[in-house]
């Protein structure tokens, strides 16, 4: 089985690249605002952070990203 990777651009260099899994981070909170992914860009070193959907979860989980559940305390 060959290792997953995922297509992801830098919204400040707009570089464009395949990171593997292990470049990922998700972060799943209580609401679609602070469930997001994240990566450093390998072209410019800055830290990008995305939301990220239902799908895109799905994609990551699945992939076999690091995965940070927060939770409230309310």
């Amino acid at each position: 089985m060959s290792p997953v990777t995922f297509r992801a651009g830098c919204p400040d260099c707009r570089g464009s690249f395949e990171l593997a899994a292990g470049a990922l981070r998700l972060v799943i909170g209580a609401t679609s605002r602070t469930t997001f992914y994240a990566f450093t860009c390998p072209d410019c070193g800055i830290s990008v952070r995305k939301p990220a959907g239902e799908r895109i979860v799905e994609l990551l989980t699945g992939g076999g990203v690091k995965t940070l559940r927060l939770h409230s305390t309310v």
